[in-house]
């Protein structure tokens, strides 16, 4: 079996534009699906893909590691959160191509079964981006909590700190709590909520973000400060009794290790689409696995990233939970069929061939790409502030 092409698919998603990767083969009707979604950079990785792809086009697509190691050494230059992500989308598909081979569900390939069912934890609004990341109302928090409960998750994450600077005063820790406190409210006292900061702060600020936030036994509280901060994260992981929790924009194991060694996690979060595909993450949980630190996997992207991520967590012991964005747009299930079923807050073990996902062509050319552009946010004074 040998590889024949490589291409892109781009599907606008209102936030961001999914990239769907496809690997063809020699194998009639045998096509490896995979992702690598990255906001605000699609060209790039598409251009990407068309780089590194054209390294493996003629090997066979089932000696994935030796490939995984062309795609990350021969260009010489490794790494970026572009070539990653490229690379990321790729492996995927690989992976896809050897169990639809085997006939076998993804997870299989991985080391078979740990858990019999696999806990996903909910966005306010199911994932919609207006919900997610510009609505600051505490009406709000309160009534989409309540839904995410009445959906069946035992989980839901928020953002109860929005645009903030390296340092706050009061008023802007009283809006971080209040938040938290209606989330709590309308979650009530047996749902675990998850606070994601975004990076948007020193750990000076996030020290005292986190002691508001507090009282209220948050799960974990995500990416406090800028992800480089390997030092700032410690401070703040030794400041409170809050699980801290990152990785999403890590894209390799040894940028995993610093975080490792210096205790300042307790929950990883390496995206698939990102930090290496399959094969890098799985090493990554690994690493995870040695300091006795669970995984849960970055996942805003979009249904077939959501899936290999599924598999994943059924093959992984030290899985905790997985992000899901259920109903970030309405139309999700329509490009992309064959996905898993969430009741009661969990999903039951595929047993398609493969990653079990399939991308409706037709579907998918009615959401073209859109060049909308990243986020820009400002601090009051004209500086630009993280989103």
């Amino acid at each position: 079996m040998k590889i024949t092409a490589i291409r892109s698919t781009v599907v606008n998603a209102k936030l961001r534009n999914w990239i769907f990767v496809h690997v063809e083969t020699d194998d009639p009707g045998l096509t490896g699906l995979g992702e690598a979604t990255l906001e605000f950079q699609t060209r790039a990785v598409v251009g990407a893909i068309e780089d590194i792809g054209q390294l493996i086009v003629g090997e066979d697509p089932r000696n994935i590691e030796h490939l995984w190691q062309v795609m990350f050494r021969h260009p010489f230059f490794k790494g970026g959160i572009v070539s990653m992500s490229a690379l990321s989308g790729i492996d995927q598909a690989l992976h896809d191509i050897k169990t639809k081979h085997l006939g076998i569900p993804l997870w299989q390939l991985l080391g078979g079964l740990v858990r019999t069912r696999l806990r996903m934890y909910d966005h306010l609004g199911g994932g919609d981006s207006s919900a997610v990341y510009d609505s600051a109302r505490v009406e709000a928090f309160a009534e989409r909590a309540a839904e995410s409960r009445r959906d069946g998750f035992s989980a839901v994450k928020i953002l109860a700190v929005g645009r903030t600077a390296p340092l706050e005063g009061l008023q802007a820790l009283k809006q971080a709590e209040a938040l938290m406190a209606a989330a709590r409210k309308g979650a009530g006292d047996d749902m675990d909520i998850m606070v994601d900061l975004h990076g948007r702060t020193t750990s000076a600020m996030a020290i005292q973000y986190a002691r508001v936030l507090e009282p209220y036994r948050p799960f974990f509280l995500e990416e406090p400060c800028q992800p480089e901060d390997h030092r700032g994260i410690a401070r703040v992981a030794r400041s409170t009794h809050i699980p801290i929790a990152a990785g999403e924009r890590l894209v390799h194991r040894h940028e995993f290790l610093p975080l490792l060694e210096a205790d300042a996690i307790a929950i990883a979060q390496p995206d698939v689409c990102h930090a290496g595909g399959l094969t890098e993450v799985r090493r990554i949980a690994a690493l995870c696995d040695t300091f006795g630190v669970s995984m849960a996997p970055h996942n805003p992207l979009g249904p077939v990233a959501t899936m290999v991520n599924i598999h994943l967590g059924f093959a992984t012991s030290n899985f905790l939970i997985q992000e899901v964005m259920r109903s970030d747009v309405p139309w999700r299930d329509e490009v992309v069929t064959g996905g898993a079923r969430i009741q009661g807050g969990y999903v039951l073990p595929p047993d398609r061939p493969g990653v079990g996902v399939e991308i409706n062509e037709a579907a998918a050319q009615r959401h073209p790409f859109d060049d909308h552009g990243p986020v820009r946010w400002y601090h009051e004074d004209g500086s630009v502030a993280d989103w």
